[in-house]
C-alpha cells in the first residue's frame, strides 16, 4: 500500500485544493456557500490530482524522461515498484473515479439552472480530466511542448476558482477573475521550479518545458514575476477593503523571499525544498486570505 500513496503523490493535494478553498470560500464570503458542492469539488480535484500523478509517473517513465540521471525523487515505474499494466489499471480506476464525481458536482452545482450551462461544465469536466493525463502521455502531450503552465492556468486557476464559485453562487462577477488568475501563477509557479530543477534531462529527453525555451536565467526571473503578479492580483482584489495590507504581507512572507532566493540561486538541482514551500506557500495564502476576508465583513 506504501508504494501506492507514494504514487498518488498525496503531498500534491494542498496545492490542488487552493483553488477551490478560494473559489468555495469567496462564495462563503458572499453569502452563497453550498456544503454539498463544495465537499464534492474536493472530492473531484482530489482524484483528478491523484490520477494527473499516476499520468506523470507514466508518460515519463514510458518516454524515457524517467532514467537514473533523473534530478527529482524517484517515480514509481522508474523504481520498479509498480509495474506498467498495473499503472494502466489504476489510471483506469482513479480516471472512472474522476467522473462519477464529476457528474454528481455537476448535477449537485446546477440544479435548476439551463442545460446549456449543464453541458457546459460536463464539457468542462472531461477537458479536466483528458488534461490530467495528457500532461505527459501520449504523442502530442502538452507538457513536452511547453504548455504546461497554460494548463495550470487554466485549470487550477481559472476553471478551479471561478467553477467553484459559480456551482455554488449560480452566478459570477467579472473581479473574480482576479483572485482566480492569482492562484493560477501560485500554482504555475510550483510547475515552473519543478521543470527549473529537471530542465538539463527534460531538454536532452526532449521534453521542452517553459523552463527549457527560457533558459534557466529567465525561468527564475518568470518565476518571480508570477508569484509578484499573483500578489499584486489579490491586492487589486480587495483594494476596496482595509485588508490589502495583509495579503502583501501574506505575500511577502509566502512567495516574494523564497522568490528572490531563487533568483540568486544557481544550485538548481536543489530546488525541492524550494518546490514544497511554494506548494503550501500557497495553500496557506488560500487560507489565510479567505479567513481575512471573511472576518473582515
Amino acid at each position: 500500500m506504501k508504494k501506492w500513496i507514494n504514487a498518488f503523490r498525496l503531498r500534491t493535494l494542498p496545492l490542488a485544493f487552493s483553488c477551490i478553498i478560494v473559489g468555495s470560500g469567496l462564495a462563503l464570503e458572499d453569502g452563497q456557500f453550498n456544503l454539498t458542492v463544495t465537499v464534492l469539488a474536493f472530492v473531484t480535484t482530489l482524484f483528478l490530482q491523484v490520477l494527473s500523478n499516476l499520468a506523470n509517473d507514466y508518460g515519463d517513465f514510458v518516454k524515457g524522461t524517467d532514467n537514473d540521471n533523473r534530478v527529482g525523487p524517484q517515480r514509481a515505474l522508474q523504481s520498479g515498484e509498480i509495474s506498467e499494466p498495473q499503472m494502466k489499471t489504476a489510471m483506469i480506476i482513479v480516471g472512472l473515479l474522476s467522473a462519477v464525481s464529476g457528474v454528481w458536482l455537476i448535477v449537485e452545482g446546477t440544479a435548476g439552472l439551463n442545460p446549456v450551462l449543464v453541458a457546459l461544465f460536463s464539457v468542462l469536466g472531461l477537458s479536466a480530466i483528458a488534461a490530467s493525463v495528457k500532461y505527459t502521455v501520449g504523442k502530442n502531450a502538452y507538457g513536452y511542448a511547453g504548455f504546461g503552465d497554460l494548463f495550470v492556468l487554466l485549470f487550477f486557476g481559472w476553471t478551479g476558482v471561478l467553477g467553484s464559485y459559480f456551482l455554488n453562487a449560480h452566478y459570477l462577477y467579472w473581479e473574480l477573475i482576479l483572485p482566480a488568475t492569482a492562484i493560477g501563477f501560485f500554482s504555475a509557479a510550483v510547475l515552473n521550479i519543478n521543470n527549473m530543477r529537471d530542465h538539463v534531462e527534460d531538454e536532452k529527453a526532449g521534453k521542452i518545458t517553459l523552463a527549457v525555451r527560457l533558459g534557466i536565467k529567465n525561468a527564475k526571473r518568470y518565476h518571480f514575476m508570477l508569484n509578484l503578479s499573483g500578489i499584486l492580483l489579490m491586492i487589486a482584489f480587495v483594494i476596496p477593503k482595509p485588508t490589502a495590507i495583509w495579503f502583501l504581507l501574506f505575500g511577502f512572507v509566502l512567495f516574494i523571499k523564497p522568490s528572490k532566493k531563487i533568483l540568486q540561486s544557481d544550485d538548481y538541482e536543489s530546488f525541492d525544498p524550494f518546490l514544497k514551500k511554494q506548494a503550501m506557500g500557497t495553500f496557506l495564502f488560500s487560507l489565510l486570505s479567505m479567513l481575512v476576508l471573511y472576518v473582515s465583513e
